[in-house]
């Protein structure tokens, strides 16, 4: 950063007054501060960075106090800087304004495989940090983890299984699947099976690996209860809206067995609960059944979680979830974006892969192609039927998919004659479904992108009533933002505002639904 560039920056901090996923500010008026670690962390720990601005009061008003010593701030800087793992090397600028010096720190992020950046003096688990929106937040033992597998490359997908021996696994399976290995790869026709199985992974040092279970024993949840997907369908927009009986879920269902087994009982559960249009072509006068989602796409959506999912004793209480709304449907898998790829290069890169022995046994069976192409279909198949883009958001260690259909609500244009509270509500309904900036901006009928941005969505966003579907990347050309659901403790907030019946049976539904999620704690 250059001299002009940091003046330009006060001004436009001063002019927007806000910090940001890449911004921190802070006064260094009377001192250097003494716990820049957080920040430190954070930035260095995000692909983009980030820059500390010294010299700005954000408590008063976002004042332009100027720092106590420019000179000694950046030697102390330094200092701190030095005490991370690996150090950060920041790039420092002073500028003069007004009398006053302001100092900026620029700090890069560090390689995926030097991650998590964090403070020596406490260690990498009370050290490491992660910035999420305007705020450092510590890192959760999985998210510290994550890393360090990616830069392992261990394969949580052949971890032994203890308790598990051969004989649990269905011999007929287990035989096809061999037959169908020798018949593809002819270097192995010569094998005893015992070599076949430590060579493939079927077993490791004789022991059943976790892949094994999963796709050949009939009933892998008597050892691991949360490796299943948990399905249900909604009456409202939002969990925690209730039916017009009072009915928290239409359908609910747990749905186990192995892999190969969830893929068609879960694709059975979307199908069953979908709804399907008659469609006559005017032409042909054809007619033609159409489900609120391409059954394709759901396939995909659903196949790729089953092999991409963290599989690590980190995530193994945590099931998939397929939640069915009225207007979208959004398929959850535990465990974050695995490697270097980003939400933006979905389809576009080839991902790195987590699982890699699970992967080859599904093609292998002939249940995934396993070339990169699952997104690229499910965007394709919805395109095909004139529907929304899918979504896919990746928020500290689960990876969503939404994928929306046509039954949205008609929602109108905003008048600068309703009340702000009016506006609010009306904005909120139109982000059911995430939109863009520049949607945003002609919802609103707002000349300027970023007066819509700062103006209406950055207070929602601080209120946590929106959120971005690419957390991480605020900036990204891609970001769409979307209503938050509501948070239980909202929930309560609302008994105590004295809308006790109706909030009383959101906040119940959430009591339900954790309560089947006991096995994550």
């Amino acid at each position: 950063m250059t001299t002009e560039e940091l003046l330009e920056k006060l001004k436009e901090v001063r002019r927007l007054r806000y910090e940001s996923a890449v911004l921190e500010i802070k006064a260094a008026e009377a001192g250097c501060p003494k716990r820049l670690y957080d920040t430190l962390s954070s930035f260095s720990n995000q692909d983009d960075g980030g820059v500390i601005l010294f010299g700005i009061a954000e408590e008063d008003d976002y004042r332009e106090c100027g720092v106590y010593d420019a000179q000694d701030l950046q030697k102390k800087i330094n200092e701190q800087c030095l005490q991370m793992e690996p150090p950060v090397r920041p790039l420092l600028t002073v500028a003069e304004k007004d009398g006053k010096y302001f100092v900026s720190a620029e700090i890069p992020g560090i390689d995926l495989a030097d991650r998590p950046c964090y403070y020596k003096g406490v260690g990498r688990l009370k050290g490491s940090w992660i910035r999420v929106g305007d705020s450092d937040q510590l890192m959760t033992e999985y998210e510290i983890y994550s890393y360090e597998a990616y830069r392992k490359k261990y394969q949580d997908d052949i971890r032994v299984v203890p308790r598990a021996s051969l004989s649990v696994l269905d011999q007929d399976l287990l035989a096809a699947y061999i037959a169908r290995l020798k018949e593809k790869k002819p270097n192995l026709n010569a094998l005893p099976d015992e070599t076949i199985h430590e060579l493939m992974s079927i077993t490791h040092d004789g022991q059943v690996t976790l892949s094994s279970i999963l796709l050949f024993c009939r009933y892998p949840q008597a050892y691991f209860p949360q490796l299943c997907i948990t399905a249900i369908v909604l009456p409202g927009e939002e969990m925690g809206e209730v039916g017009k009986y009072g009915e928290r879920f239409l359908d609910n269902r747990r749905i186990e067995g192995s892999i190969p087994e969830m893929l068609e009982e879960a694709i059975a559960f979307v199908r069953k609960n979908m709804r399907t249009k008659t469609i006559v072509d005017p032409e042909t006068g054809r007619r033609e059944d159409r489900g609120d989602y391409p059954i394709t796409a759901v396939r995909e959506a659903i196949l790729n979680t089953l092999v991409h999912r963290d599989y690590s004793i980190h995530t193994e209480g945590m099931p998939i979830t397929i939640k069915m709304y009225p207007n979208r449907i959004e398929i959850g898998n535990p465990g974050g974006i695995y490697g270097r790829i980003t939400v933006d290069e979905l389809g576009i890169k080839q991902p790195d892969t987590r699982n890699p022995v699970l992967a080859t046994a599904m093609e292998v069976l002939q249940l995934t192609e396993n070339r990169y192409s699952g997104i690229p279909t499910i965007r394709r198949t919805m395109n095909q039927l004139g529907l929304t883009d899918p979504v896919f958001t990746n928020s500290r260690g689960t990876f969503t998919v939404t994928l929306y259909n046509d039954s949205e609500p008609a929602i109108r244009p905003l008048s600068f004659a309703e009340t702000s509270s009016d506006k609010e509500k009306e904005l909120l309904r139109f982000l059911k479904k995430p939109r863009t900036r520049q949607e945003i901006a002609d919802h609103l009928q707002i000349g300027t992108v970023q007066y819509a941005m700062q103006a209406y969505i950055r207070p929602l966003i601080e209120s946590g009533k929106v959120k971005m579907t690419i957390p991480h990347q605020p900036r990204s050309q891609s970001q769409k933002f979307y209503t938050a659901p509501v948070s239980p403790a909202d929930a309560i907030t609302g008994i105590l505002k004295g809308t006790a019946s109706e909030t009383l049976d959101r906040h119940s539904i959430r009591e339900e639904r954790l309560s089947g999620y006991e096995a994550r704690d």
